[in-house]
């Protein structure tokens, strides 16, 4: 089914003012955001300071405050050159703010784009957030974007002996959920330490719903610079776990897959040491392998699904195969537990490993419902 992108504008929750703004005003304020949020052109935490909100620190997760961090790099505190505001990374050894961090602060305000899949981090941000915010008695008000990938639920759901920062929570990997519907659902079925819940206010979009098309306005991290590469992350990002390259440190990040010696495919690029991509693998080395561009921008909204084609194929033509899966097994943490290695291992086939998924989808599915703000065909 081809989604179209529908005749409506998008209101983000920070852009609504109005519905959260009494809820900050004499309240000492932390603000957890990055790059992406944006009220209208300007900044959020320059939009609330104008409205004369007294935000007392910012929150920053992986990436950081201006999202030009790489990914897994760790970001230090420090102060944002611009406000002068006291800058506290949740990324590294702090994921979660700690009670002396919270002590100035009464209100959490959360707004971070988000791009729908597990292991993505900020969704593991956001529950470090509410667990603290619980536990020190402080407020949580989430102003919700939309999901690029709201349109489908895919994946391997995760299995809770595999819980890590790249996936907190027994959701697929493709979960269909806004930030907003997310938080509602942490808060709904205990999953905060303890079974406790945070005192919670979330601020929807206006004209969303999860048939939307919505391209995203602002880069949501460095490696993720245009729809093509949003809507091929959920299935490239597995590749993460293996010796293929995603094309870090090209000008095609989440894109393109490819490794030196790889025999799958003509297309031929070189990873580079650049900005947001310091390290990539294979730094300096030509890859061989595909270029999924145009597949990006086009086919993968048709096909709502988690495509694991590429990496069975490019699995079973591995010169290596025993070296194929990185020996940390990351692998197993993208994808919420060994079975799904397991089975590429054993030789099963895309539909064989996809029906495999379907009793806990549907499972998951029933619970997603409870959550939901926005109109839905899978509800």
């Amino acid at each position: 089914m081809l989604l179209t992108q529908k005749p409506v504008e998008v209101v983000v929750g920070a852009e609504r003012m109005d519905q959260y703004l009494f809820r900050l005003t004499g309240k000492r304020v932390g603000v957890v955001t990055n790059q992406t949020g944006r009220v209208g052109q300007a900044h959020l935490v320059d939009t609330l300071l104008a409205s004369g909100v007294q935000v007392v620190k910012v929150f920053a997760p992986e990436h950081g405050f201006r999202g030009e961090a790489d990914a897994g790099e760790h970001v230090k505190d420090g102060k944002d050159a611009r406000t002068g505001l006291p800058l506290v990374s949740l990324y590294g050894a702090n994921k979660k703010p700690r009670p002396e961090q919270l002590k100035d602060v009464e209100v959490l305000v959360f707004d971070i784009q988000d791009v729908g899949v597990r292991f993505y981090t900020y969704i593991s941000t956001l529950h470090y957030v509410m667990e603290a915010a619980a536990e020190n008695g402080k407020a949580v008000v989430v102003l919700d974007r939309p999901n690029p990938n709201g349109f489908y639920v895919d994946g391997p759901v995760l299995d809770t002996a595999y819980t890590s920062f790249v996936g907190m929570h027994p959701v697929p990997l493709v979960h269909g959920m806004t930030v907003g519907e997310y938080a509602r659902m942490i808060n709904g079925e205990g999953w905060l330490k303890g079974g406790r819940t945070c005192d919670l206010f979330v601020v929807p979009c206006t004209g969303y719903d999860h048939e939307v098309m919505y391209a995203l306005p602002v880069r949501p991290s460095p490696n993720l610079p245009n729809m093509s590469a949003v809507y091929l992350y959920p299935s490239l990002g597995l590749f993460e776990g293996t010796i293929v390259s995603v094309g870090r440190g090209t000008d095609q990040p989440f894109q393109c897959i490819g490794y030196p010696g790889n025999p799958v495919g003509q297309f031929r690029f070189t990873p580079r040491s650049v900005p947001g991509a310091k390290e990539p693998p294979h730094r300096d080395i030509e890859c061989t392998g595909i270029d999924l561009q145009a597949f990006g921008t086009v086919q993968s909204r048709m096909e709502r699904k988690v495509s694991l084609h590429w990496l069975i194929g490019l699995y079973r033509e591995a010169p290596d195969k025993a070296g194929f899966f990185l020996a940390n097994r990351f692998i197993d943490k993208l994808a919420g537990g060994p079975d799904l290695r397991e089975r590429i291992v054993r030789g099963e086939d895309e539909d064989t490993i996809r029906a495999s998924w379907q009793p806990s989808l549907n499972a998951f599915k029933k619970v997603r419902a409870k959550y939901l703000l926005y109109d839905d065909v899978h509800r």
